[in-house]
C-alpha cells in the first residue's frame, strides 16, 4: 500500500455516509457497503486528489487566486489555517450571497470594515456615546467574521476549493454562473456533476478534511514557489543576454 493511500485510510477519508443517504451518481466512487455505510474507493480519492493538485499547482504558478470555502464546524479551522498558509482568501463562517456574482458590493463592504477598524483603533471611538460604541462593536464583529478571510481578494478567483458542495450549494451555484472552476471534497451524498474536480472522501470528519485541505494547500505553495524560481531564471537569463 502506498504511503498516500495509508495516510488517507488512517484519516478515515474512505468512510462515506449511511447507504440510505447516498446520491446514486456517486456509484463510480464507491468501493463497498459495510454495516449500512458506504465505503469510498480510495483509488478514486487518490485519482481526484492528484488531478486537483496538478491543476492548483499550475494556476497558482500563473498568479491566479484560489478561494477556500468551508463553513461547516468541522472545516472552519482547517480552511482558515491552510488558506493563510498558502496566502489565499477564504470563507469559513458564512457564505454571503453575491460574494462572487456581486463582487463589487462585497468589496464596498470591506471598505466599511476598514473604516470601522480605523474608528476602533483611534481616539475617535471616544467621541461616540456608549450605546453607539456598542453598536459599532457589534457591527465590526459581524463584518470581521464574514469578511476578514476575503479582504485580500482584490479580484475574482480562478478556482474555489470547497468542502461539501451540498452544504456550500450557494458558492457552487455562483461559481457555475461565472465559469469559476471548483475543486471539491465530496461525500457519498453529493452530486459529483456539480463540481469540476471532485475528490471523493469523507467531508464530515475533521481529520479527513484537514488532510485533504492541507494537501491542496501544499499544491498551491508548490505552484507559487515554481513561479518564483521561473522568474529568477528569467531574470538571470536576461542578465546573461545583456552581457
Amino acid at each position: 500500500m502506498s504511503a498516500l493511500v495509508k495516510e488517507l485510510v488512517e484519516a478515515g477519508v474512505h468512510y462515506g455516509h449511511r447507504a440510505s443517504r447516498w446520491n446514486p451518481k456517486m456509484r463510480p466512487y464507491i468501493y463497498a457497503r459495510k454495516n449500512l455505510i458506504h465505503i469510498i474507493d480510495v483509488r478514486e480519492t487518490v485519482r481526484g486528489l492528484l488531478r486537483a493538485k496538478k491543476y492548483l499547482t499550475q494556476i497558482s504558478s500563473q498568479g491566479s487566486l484560489v478561494l477556500f470555502v468551508g463553513t461547516k464546524r468541522q472545516a472552519g479551522d482547517a480552511i482558515e489555517r491552510e488558506a493563510q498558509r498558502c496566502g489565499m482568501p477564504y470563507v469559513n463562517d458564512r457564505w454571503l450571497g453575491g460574494t462572487l456574482t456581486n463582487f463589487r458590493t462585497i468589496r464596498s463592504r470591506l471598505t466599511r470594515l476598514e473604516e470601522l477598524e480605523s474608528i476602533r483603533d483611534s481616539e475617535k471611538i471616544n467621541t461616540y456615546s456608549k450605546k453607539m460604541q456598542s453598536a459599532l462593536s457589534r457591527e465590526y464583529r459581524k463584518m470581521f467574521r464574514n469578511l476578514n478571510g476575503i479582504r485580500t481578494m482584490n479580484r475574482l478567483p480562478e478556482c474555489l476549493i470547497i468542502v461539501d458542495p451540498k452544504k456550500e450549494k450557494n458558492a457552487v451555484s455562483e461559481a457555475q454562473k461565472l465559469g469559476v472552476a471548483t475543486v471539491s471534497l465530496i461525500d457519498t451524498d453529493c452530486d459529483p456533476d456539480l463540481v469540476d474536480l471532485p475528490i471523493p472522501g469523507n467531508d464530515d470528519s475533521m481529520r479527513s478534511i484537514e488532510l485533504i485541505v492541507k494537501m491542496l494547500s501544499d499544491a498551491i505553495v508548490a505552484g507559487k514557489n515554481r513561479a518564483v524560481i521561473e522568474s529568477q531564471h528569467a531574470a538571470e537569463g536576461a542578465e546573461v543576454a545583456m552581457v
